[in-house]
């Protein structure tokens, strides 16, 4: 991985339904069309997308390793700190809108669109990324039993702890483990160098080795570092390109969960850290997800955002969820077309 500004990663790196939720039905959210826009990035904020979705530049390569291909793939929760059951609601109904509906919707611009790229990498037995996620269990660590700051090491002792004492199984072949962090919780590097990271679990630690990522809460710490656009640096005060509007009211949460989508694709798609990655350094690789950073739509690139959506209460977004929520999250590098790509706001409403 690279160690971008906005969303980086330094070392790579019981099933559910989702409880009622005062959200809009999707087709009730698509009669009004919203706004296309295509904001402008900082120079300071952009300047480190070396890609921008220029193939020349890009040598991505598989390197024999797995992918997440065993269906489905099962997320294990670990709530770090002290969590608001609506933020949990959230986190949940967007990676509950991974797997693609039971019937076909009007709506092209959705999650599980944008994860259809990942289900196009394959490991060696030619098996793909699989398009089906469910949250198989959640663990709540709301005393942080390894304390109010994480490094990385005491972090598996946090996978450790709910794999040996929790109803969390060891899920070799199908799991990835997720530990979400509190607005309260500080983690090595955070705000200074990550956002984010996915990395797998050591066996002298651990017992096993299993692929995990951890993102935090940036709201009360560095949102305008792993919260942008929802937030600016202080310096842009009064001048520059303003804050969007989060897609459901909450700057921590909602940049959270573009971290979040950045760092599934990365770990479905390299879990440990032998599969697709561009460079040659494997503790330090260049993944689909960095290499499309900073990019929400068509037109991205160059310092711009490319094309995303306003709706008419003012909130940017570029995919809708299974329940109509809204969410903004970057675009993935794709290895057929070898650029970066996802649902496109222009065609989304060409054909609405």
């Amino acid at each position: 991985m690279s160690l971008p500004l906005l969303i980086s990663s330094l070392l790579t790196v019981s099933s559910l339904t989702l409880s009622s939720v005062a959200s809009p039905p999707m087709v009730e959210t698509l009669e009004i069309k919203p706004q296309i826009i295509n904001p402008h990035l900082p120079k300071s904020l952009s300047s480190s997308k070396r890609f921008e979705g220029s193939s020349n530049l890009v040598n991505l390569k598989y390197h024999m390793g797995p992918v997440l291909s065993s269906s489905p793939i099962k997320v294990y929760i670990i709530w770090y700190g002290r969590w608001a059951p609506q933020q949990q609601l959230l986190i949940k109904d967007f990676l509950l809108s991974v797997s693609p509906p039971s019937s076909s919707s009007a709506a092209v611009a959705t999650v599980a669109e944008w994860w259809k790229t990942l289900a196009l990498y394959t490991d060696q037995t030619n098996a793909n990324v699989s398009r089906d996620l469910v949250i198989a269990g959640e663990y709540s660590d709301h005393k942080c039993s390894q304390g109010t700051h994480l490094t990385r090491l005491s972090m598996q002792q946090v996978i450790s702890n709910a794999v040996r004492t929790a109803p969390f199984p060891v899920d070799h072949r199908n799991g990835m483990y997720l530990i979400l962090s509190s607005v309260d919780v500080t983690v090595q590097d955070f705000c200074r160098a990550v956002c984010g990271f996915h990395y797998f679990t050591f066996p002298s630690v651990v017992g096993a080795t299993l692929p995990y990522a951890w993102i935090g809460n940036s709201g009360n710490q560095c949102p305008e570092v792993c919260a942008y656009p929802f937030a600016v640096p202080s310096y842009m005060a009064g001048g520059g390109t303003p804050a969007l509007r989060p897609p459901n009211a909450d700057v921590g949460v909602d940049g959270m969960i573009s971290v979040i989508a950045h760092e599934l694709a990365e770990l479905s798609t390299n879990p440990l850290i032998n599969a697709w990655y561009a460079g040659e350094d494997p503790t330090a690789p260049t993944e689909i997800g960095d290499l499309c950073e900073g990019v929400y739509g068509s037109g991205g690139g160059g310092g711009y955002m490319g094309q995303v959506l306003r709706d008419q209460q003012g909130r940017t977004f570029n995919l809708y969820g299974k329940s109509g929520r809204k969410f903004l999250v970057q675009w993935v590098w794709s290895p057929v077309l070898k650029a970066c790509t996802g649902p496109n706001a222009l065609d989304y409403l060409e054909k609405h």
